[in-house]
């Protein structure tokens, strides 16, 4: 029935793809002509199935997928080319605020190896639970539900050590048994950085699924937008659209003197010069703030919102005094929503 639930575990889901453990690292791919016909391909479980064209069929996931994901109005992938910009902050601190203007949110971690949502979202140590309808997220507030790998850990500081296919069958997984409701306004799936095969999966899985698009994170310096710039060129291979480019760890104000002080120089104009390059959309600057970082670490929401307000006057009042950084946060997050809820073109 709907509400018996069972409580799945890591070993149980992360063995679906044990098969494909030893698929070699010069595979040419199914779709490739030489698909189980290469000498790379000797000794490979896949070699038989990949000779016969059954590997290069669309995996019937894709439309199982979109179904389950008919009642999501919108759905946005975070992005980032290096790790430790701020994805992973933008991501839960886009949920909470979201959630805080009484939408219906859903927070997908698909980092497999470095989930950070459950500690971001002040829910380590829940558990996801299943019953008829699905994979039931865990509910930091009443319209906000995360799943992430985190879940299924039973220690906080458990490795998990997989290949590409185990990585990519959970993220499968994920997208293809979680229930998030009748309906949900907007899903933010945490990414890990790169461009690798958690992004391959997530883009060719949602492929029938009408993704809104991505928004990419970057801090200003040049060895950060190297990165995103290969991030935009793979979004453009794989047809995701982009939303637009935020610049994180924009300068830091000190709280005391209120002297800014740039931590991470623009040597090459940053963010806003790579974006008019490259022809895509730039979402604003945000800069340093401990309280952010804070917020982060006990799983709170940065933001005022109905979560913390329930009276409509005070709640107006606390948008009113926001500091600096929340209100360049908050200025991005009602950006981006008017994007996703005007269908605005990429680059405009």
């Amino acid at each position: 029935t709907a509400g018996s639930c069972l409580q799945p575990s890591l070993h149980q889901f992360g063995s679906m793809a044990d098969a494909n453990e030893e698929i070699p690292e010069s595979c040419p791919g199914t779709a490739s002509e030489n698909a189980g016909k290469a000498s790379s391909c000797a000794g490979c479980p896949m070699q038989k199935l990949c000779a016969s064209g059954e590997a290069a069929k669309p995996d019937p996931a894709v439309a199982v997928i979109a179904e389950r994901l008919e009642g999501v109005k919108h759905k946005v992938l975070v992005l980032s080319g290096k790790g430790g910009v701020g994805k992973s902050s933008f991501s839960a601190q886009l949920a909470m605020g979201l959630a805080g203007m009484d939408q219906q949110v859903g927070l997908l971690d698909i980092d497999i190896c470095g989930p950070s949502q459950p500690k971001m979202m002040g829910v380590e140590g829940e558990q996801v639970h299943q019953s008829s309808l699905g994979w039931s997220p865990v509910y930091p507030l009443d319209n906000l539900g995360v799943v992430s790998i985190g879940f299924l850990l039973n220690n906080a500081d458990e490795a998990v050590i997989w290949r590409g296919p185990k990585k990519n069958g959970m993220i499968k997984q994920f997208l293809k048994d979680v229930y998030w409701g009748e309906e949900l306004d907007y899903l933010v799936v945490d990414c890990p950085p790169g461009t690798s095969d958690e992004h391959l999966a997530a883009t060719q899985y949602l492929a029938d699924a009408k993704v809104d698009g991505a928004v990419i994170v970057t801090t200003p310096q040049e060895l950060s937008l190297l990165d995103v710039r290969k991030e935009i060129t793979f979004c453009r291979k794989v047809n995701l659209k982009i939303l637009g480019v935020i610049e994180n760890m924009s300068g830091f104000v000190c709280p005391k003197c209120s002297t800014e002080t740039q931590i991470f120089p623009a040597t090459t104009g940053g963010g806003a010069k790579l974006c008019e390059e490259m022809g895509v959309r730039f979402l604003g600057k945000l800069p340093l703030d401990p309280a952010l970082m804070k917020c982060c670490e006990e799983g709170k929401s940065y933001l005022a919102g109905m979560h913390s307000h329930e009276d409509e006057n005070e709640l107006k009042l606390a948008i009113e005094q926001e500091t600096t950084g929340q209100k360049a946060l908050r200025k991005v997050m009602l950006d981006l929503k008017a994007i996703l809820d005007q269908g605005v073109p990429e680059g405009q």
